[in-house]
């Protein structure tokens, strides 16, 4: 396998996941997202239903300049379903790249009625492998299985990169902010609570665990990096904790795409709102 992407069988326990320093390529995409190239819709579609082959749409972006970075699909039990489920793909506009960090268009999609098109602003930090997903004050558009829907989806593409002059001045500020340890602790105590009910019982991690940096690089207190630190650590998973009744346990990656997706935007937000306050 060619060092520079990476597969994973399974992305929590619920999907496929490639992973790629390069463009992918359709051979790449289609042993392990085999619904983006679904040669027709899922038999629950009523005649209402437009069918066009999410990689039709894909092969619509690429002439626009986007190109695909990672590609994930929802598991099923059922096979009928296999080539229709829902999936994710992550693209990059050639003018979006820089050394360090890349906006990203995050496109949803299935053909089983569980998603129309979908498509959202994101975040790919490269040190972490990590993709944020931007929270509810940027672009969030949906184009329904019906009319022109490669020109829609490419319209709506361009309608995200639009949106990514505001992302970047949200990051910037975040960056330019210094937190001091109490705030730094708030941030991750509200993170907790986003992720697991804490009303109801104790997370089984602590704040300080998600503050705890996995490099050099992210040990500076500014609110970017300390956001950065907690959504890495709360998606991934690894960190060891104590269950309700103190048994150990160790947490999980947030699984499914319509999880991870929630999380991550709720996260956004979370920082966005501290840096509102810090300003």
């Amino acid at each position: 396998m060619n060092s520079r992407y990476t597969l994973s069988s399974r992305f929590g326990r619920n999907q496929s996941v490639l992973r790629s320093a390069d463009p992918l390529t359709d051979e790449q995409m289609m042993t392990v997202v085999p619904s983006i190239f679904a040669e027709e819709k899922h038999a629950s579609r009523s005649s209402r239903y437009t069918y066009i082959p999410t990689i039709d749409v894909l092969r619509g972006l690429r002439k626009e300049g986007f190109s695909p970075f990672m590609v994930c699909q929802t598991r099923t039990r059922d096979d009928a379903k296999r080539d229709h489920t829902k999936h994710m793909i992550r693209l990059r506009h050639a003018s979006q790249i820089n050394a360090s960090e890349a906006n990203e268009v995050v496109l949803l999609n299935s053909h089983d009625g569980s998603s129309s098109y979908q498509m959202l602003s994101g975040v790919f930090r490269f040190v972490c492998a990590n993709g944020m997903v931007c929270g509810e004050t940027q672009s969030d558009i949906r184009v329904r299985h019906t009319g022109n829907i490669v020109d829609n989806v490419i319209e709506g593409a361009f309608r995200v990169l639009e949106g990514f002059e505001l992302i970047d001045t949200q990051r910037d500020g975040m960056k330019a902010l210094t937190l001091n340890q109490g705030e730094q602790t708030a941030f991750a105590h509200a993170a907790l609570a986003l992720k697991y009910e804490t009303d109801l019982t104790p997370a089984p991690i602590t704040e300080s665990q998600l503050l705890q940096p996995k490099r050099m690089a992210d040990r500076a207190g500014d609110l970017w990096t300390t956001f950065n630190r907690v959504q890495e650590n709360i998606m991934r998973g690894g960190l060891q904790g104590r269950g309700p009744t103190g048994q150990r346990v160790t947490t999980r990656e947030v699984k499914g795409i319509d999880q991870n997706i929630k999380l991550n935007r709720a996260l956004w937000v979370l920082a966005e709102e501290m840096r509102k306050l810090k300003a």
